[in-house]
Order: C-alpha cells, then structure tokens, then sequence
C-alpha cells in the first residue's frame, strides 16, 4: 500500500472498487483496486489461483498508474537522429497511416510488419491480428509470446491436437503424490502459486525439480536434479528408459488412448542411465529415484517452463516429457498429467486469437481452407484476399530494413530492444527501418528508438479478458478513465484502419470486439462461443473450450478422448542433440538466463518502481566460486561476459550451487547489463523458439 492509499483509508474515504486481476504473469492473480483521493489502493482476494496472496509485483503494480514517466501524448521524430517531441494524435496517426500507404504502395502490403506482445487481451489480441490481415493486407505479424510458449505449443499440438498450458485446474498440483518441474521456478517467477505447492507438501506429496542452478524453488524440492543446460532431452528419454526396464509402463492406457508408442520404446531404449549421467551430470541414482516417484504413485504431474523450452530443441524436450508422461498413463486423470507453466500475463490467450503468424482466431492454422472460409466470413472479406503466414519472430525481427524484408514496423506491448536474442542485431534491425512505430506507456528501450511513440492505457483502465495459464478467461475490469490524451490500442487501431485505403472499420468497444472474437473462435480448437462476460463475471472465470453458452465449460481436458481425429494421444519419437553451440576452447562456459523474484520480462514496467528497483536494483553475473577463484573476482567484482555475438558487463555474484561450468544472469536490464546481448539466435525449426537457455561464452574481468 503506498502512503497516499494508507493516507485516504484512514481518512475515511469510501473508495470505488473493481474486481480485476494483476497485471504481470499467466497466474493471472485476483486483486481488487480500490480508487482513493490519493491514487489506487491494492488488495488481494481470495481467487483460485492465488488464494489471498500477491507477489512484490502485484502489490506494487499501481504505483506505474500515475508514475512521472507515464506517457500521455504522443511523441513524433521529424528527422533521423532527432528528438522525440509532442504531437496531437491527428498529426500522429496522419503520419502513420501516410508512411503506411506509401511503403506499401512502393514495395507491396508485406513492407508493413506487426509485433504483438502476450500481456494483450484476447480483444487486442484479436484485433491486431485482423488489422494486419484485413487492414494492412500483410502476411507479417507475430509476438513475443513466440519466445515464451511456442515450443510446448507446438509439442502439445502434435501430442494432444490441442494447446492448452495446463489442461486442467491449477488446484490439481495440490492433489499431486508427485510433481516433477522442468526448468520451472515459480517460487521467483509466480511467488503465489507456491501454496499450492504446500498443498501438495501438506498431503505428503513429493517435489522433484530438474534445474541446472539451486533455484528458490529447488531449494525447497525433496530432489534436485542439476543437469547440464540442454541436456533435459536425455533426461526424459532416461527416466522413461527406467520406467520401461522397471515395468511401469501402464499398457492398458497406451494401447486404448496413444498410437505410436513403438518407435518411441526403440528410441529410449539406447538411453542407458549411465550414458545420461555422463551427458547430463545428473546422477544414475536420481533419474533411478524420480522416474519410481513418477511411476509408483496414484497421481503425478510433470511441468515444463522455459528452462527446458527456450532451446534449438525445445519441442523435441517437451514431447519427450510428453511421451513419459503417456506412457505412465498420467494425461485425463485428476491430480495427473502433463502442463506447461505459461510466463506472460496473456501467453494463452494471446496465441489464440490471431497475431501468430501462422494463426486465426480460435487458434485455427491460417493455411486450412476451411478456417480461412470461417473467419473471412466473420470479417466480412473474400477467404482469398486474406494473406498466408509469416514467418516467426526471430526470422521478422532479423528481416526488417533488409532489401527484402519489412519497411515499417508496429509495436504493441513488446520491447525487443532487451527481450529479442542477439539483441545487438535487432537494435540495429529496427534502427535500419524507414518507420517504427511503438504503442506503450513508458519510454521503452524500443519507444526510444522510434519514430512515432503513441501513449496507451494500463491494466486498471480498460476493460477485456485475459486467459490464463489454465486457460481459465478471466475479466480485466477499468478502474478507472486513463489520462487525458492516451488512447485505447482498440482506438488506436481503428484510428489508423480509417486512414487507410478500403479498410473496413474497426470496433473500439471492448464487449463488441469480444462478442466478434466469440463468432471468429467458434469451431475451432480454442472455441470461445459460449463465453460472455457475465458469464465470467458469474463465476471465477470460463474454460474453454465452451462451445454453448447454455453448456458446460471444460476445466480438465483429455478424460474420455484427445483433441486428435481418432481422439488417441500421439507419441513422438525424439533424439537427443547438443546445444547449437558448443563450448570450446575460446568459449569453456555455458551462459543460461532467467528472471528474478522483483522484476518482470524486459523490466521497462518493474524497473520504475522503487521497490522492486531496491530488491533488485540491476543486474548480475551468477558463477560458482571455483570459477571465480580461476579468475581471480570476487563479489561483486565487474565482469564481463563475451559470446560470438556480444557482451554484457555486470557485477559477478558468487553462489556454491551452480554448476561450475555454467554462468547465469537475468534478463531485465538494458545497456552493458543486457543478458540478450550475448544469447544464441538459432531456432527451433518446429516453433521458432530462440535458444535463450544455453550458448558458449567466457566471462573475464571487466
């Protein structure tokens, strides 16, 4: 509570209220804003996620509402190298849509790009992507969610026939006997999602956590296994290789529910333990005692995160969790199965409704016919002129400016300046365009670069939905109007869809767009039909799919049948291959990256606020003190860490439980602290995911 909120409560102000959630992660947490003489008031309530509790984040989240860096007019640059000055929003979207014409006109509709962000609502969500399509005419739009969720996405897709983060409530970690989580560290990352994993502790069920550091999280596990970075693939095929030779295999269930599970029985079968052990580091011992935790209970779950999906290989790591998982019998049954942690606060939601580059609302395939023929109905345009896919994040951002690439780029809700890999590159992709243009309400490190900056609402003043990590639609709920001068992202599309040439217009109402996206998803695998906000406000949110509103919802997925043609799950057989980049002698240490408890995503929100910016006031180098012995640094000695493609220089913090031939540090800080200076751009060839987890690098005094 801030000093001006503790002032008007107790001067006994009656606040307004509205029910809404935080505005940070997919947990998604229920909070309720109280409006005071003083500014805004947050409090918890007792929602299923987060059960009363918030984290530091949560807490802290509206003091950004009224923060002196808010913007609230837009900015122009009326030359190269000029400064950014105040501008009337005629004069701004007149600048936009004239550039927008005019490129496309030279060079063709695909000149014009679109990047997205995952803490969109699904009603911004879906506009964007029908504004690229229907408006701009263009094939190239994509997200920064591509970098969080696309390789579970992807592996849950081929497995299951659908993509849903965790097909069931969330509640059913605390019912788990054992819950293994790969690459996860909620305790940091979603601090209340930690009760329900007391739960699980409380009931006697056991926690196995597979990380290459001691996180906060494995800290508190009855087993850590500590692999090497990119090794989670051999694990998995490991733990089902035990699992086979030990006879756990639940035949009943793979013979009646999967098809293909032979291929993937030959393909384990060379993954002895002690092979693994040798790869991975992770003792015969350990991958012996979690895979009869996994196997010898009546409920178990295994979750994955970007630990094991931010890699060149993350859909194979994933369908190899997947595929022990099946053969365990765990998919459908109450308190078991497989699900992935969603990170940003839309991540589900935000895939699913069009501003992927291969996706129609609905999270219908952009080249099926017969999504095409739906949504273009619903749009009211010819199936034929709507574009086909893109190409994924990575590939657009590194194609901008180039001679066949875009000429123009939009922004909404990302900041790729510090979240894209090999960020060097991308910065100077973005500074090569002819137009940027960044819709926020800070000054990003991307807002800094561009040409036009247009000022937009926050979380606590507009209304939407949001879907969360369980697929759960939940409502966002305004508070409060936004400043004067700052618009919508819905207004701000529909400002420049009129300014453009046979563009049909766009609603600016968030109910009415979402009444649109109801009519566009339904059908599809994330059908949204039969929900409506009173619907969500009657209850604690909507499962979809709900394809009749009249009908029930779906909390857990997979009980009778797969979302497949033949409803059976598909195994995948997958193979283990080392990191795009191996270390050698030039480069002797594997570089990791991941977040810290007081930050979120590119900080350019959660470094603002003073709190949090005392927690955890920049960034560091995490190393073992063997190595920093070797190097001769001590804490908080500067350090420079090098890769092929860049530095980043940052105070070295020593810690006895990382691995000593690995390297860590967060990825929220700008400048000479940019984790994402130094990350590897190879790409997974199935979703696009970068390999943000592991590259080669050497660190040496700075």
């Amino acid at each position: 509570m801030t000093d001006g909120a503790r002032m008007a409560t107790r001067s006994g102000v009656r606040p307004r209220e509205a029910a809404t959630h935080c505005p940070y992660c997919a947990l998604q947490c229920g909070m309720v804003l109280h409006a005071t003489t003083d500014g805004v008031e947050v409090a918890a309530r007792d929602f299923p996620t987060n059960r009363g509790g918030l984290c530091q984040k949560g807490w802290t989240a509206a003091e950004l509402l009224d923060h002196p860096d808010r913007l609230t007019t837009p900015l122009l640059r009326d030359r190269p190298g000029g400064e950014l000055r105040p501008a009337g929003w005629d004069e701004a979207l007149d600048r936009v849509a004239t550039a927008l014409r005019t490129l496309a006109d030279r060079h063709g509709p695909d000149a014009v790009a679109v990047f997205g962000g995952g803490g969109l609502t699904n009603e911004k969500a879906y506009a964007l992507g029908r504004f690229a399509r229907v408006s701009l005419r263009t094939r190239h739009i994509d997200y920064n969610g591509r970098w969080c969720m696309s390789s579970a996405a992807a592996a849950g897709n081929r497995a299951f026939g659908v993509d849903r983060g965790l097909p069931f409530p969330l509640a059913d970690l605390g019912r788990a006997d054992t819950l293994l989580l790969v690459g996860a560290n909620p305790a940091e990352t979603m601090p209340p999602l930690m009760r329900h994993l007391t739960d699980q502790r409380e009931r006697g069920g056991r926690l196995i956590v597979v990380d290459p550091r001691a996180t906060a999280t494995a800290r508190q596990a009855d087993l850590h296994l500590q692999p090497l970075p990119g090794t989670d693939l051999a694990v998995a095929n490991a733990l089902l290789h035990i699992a086979l030779r030990e006879g756990y295999l639940d035949r009943a269930y793979v013979a009646a529910r999967t098809t293909g599970f032979d291929e993937v029985r030959r393909t384990v079968a060379g993954y002895w333990p002690a092979e693994v052990e040798r790869l991975s580091g992770v003792p015969v011992a350990d991958l012996e005692a979690t895979a009869r935790a996994l196997a010898t209970v009546d409920r178990a779950i295994i979750l994955t995160a970007r630990g094991a999906e931010q890699h060149a290989k993350g859909v194979d790591t994933v369908s190899a969790f997947i595929n022990l998982a099946l053969a365990l019998g765990l998919p459908g049954r109450p308190g078991a199965g497989y699900g992935c942690l969603t990170g940003q606060g839309n991540g589900q939601g935000g895939r699913e409704h069009g501003q992927k580059a291969d996706q129609l609302p609905g999270y219908r395939r952009i080249d099926d016919p017969a999504a095409r023929e739906h949504v273009a109905r619903v749009w009211g345009v010819d199936p034929a002129a709507l574009p086909g896919a893109g190409v994924p994040a990575y590939r657009l951002l590194d194609s901008l400016g180039t001679p066949s690439g875009p000429k123009a780029l939009l922004v909404f809700g990302s900041n790729p300046v510090v979240s894209a890999p090999r960020a060097a590159r991308i910065e100077s992709r973005l500074r090569d365009l002819d137009l940027l243009v960044v819709a926020d309400f800070l000054r990003s490190e991307t807002a800094e670069l561009a040409d036009v900056v247009l000022p937009v609402t926050q979380w606590a003043e507009e209304d939407g939905t949001m879907t969360n990590l369980e697929g759960r639609v939940l409502r966002r709920r305004a508070l409060r109007e936004p400043p004067a001068g700052v618009r919508t992202d819905l207004e701000i599309l529909a400002g420049l869809a009129a300014r453009l040439p046979d563009a049909a217009p766009l609603p600016t109402d968030p109910r009415e767009v979402f009444e649109e996206l109801r009519r566009a998803s339904a059908g599809g695998p994330a059908d949204y039909a039969g929900i409506t906000w009173e619907r969500i406000d009657a209850d604690t949110g909507v499962f979809w799919p709900c394809p009749d509103e009249h009908g029930p919802d779906r909390p857990r997925l997979f009980a009778d049948r797969f979302h497949t043609p033949d409803g059976r799950a598909r195994f995948h057989p997958v193979t283990h291959r080392p990191a795009a980049e191996p270390v050698c002698a030039d480069y002797p240490l594997h570089f990791t990256t991941g977040r810290v408890l007081a930050q979120y995503q590119s900080g350019t929100q959660t470094r603002r606020v003073a709190a949090l910016r005392r927690a955890a006031p920049g960034g560091f180098v995490e190393l073992h003190p063997d190595l920093a012995a070797r190097l001769g640094v001590a804490e908080g000695t500067p350090v420079r860490v090098v890769s092929r493609r860049g530095e980043l220089c940052a105070p070295a913090r020593l810690s006895p439980t990382i691995r000593p031939d690995t390297v860590f540090a967060p990825f929220h800080w700008p400048g000479a602290a940019r984790a994402n200076s130094v990350t590897n751009d190879a790409v997974d060839p199935v979703s696009g995911m970068p390999e943000f987890k592991i590259c080669a690098v050497r660190v040496e005094r700075a």
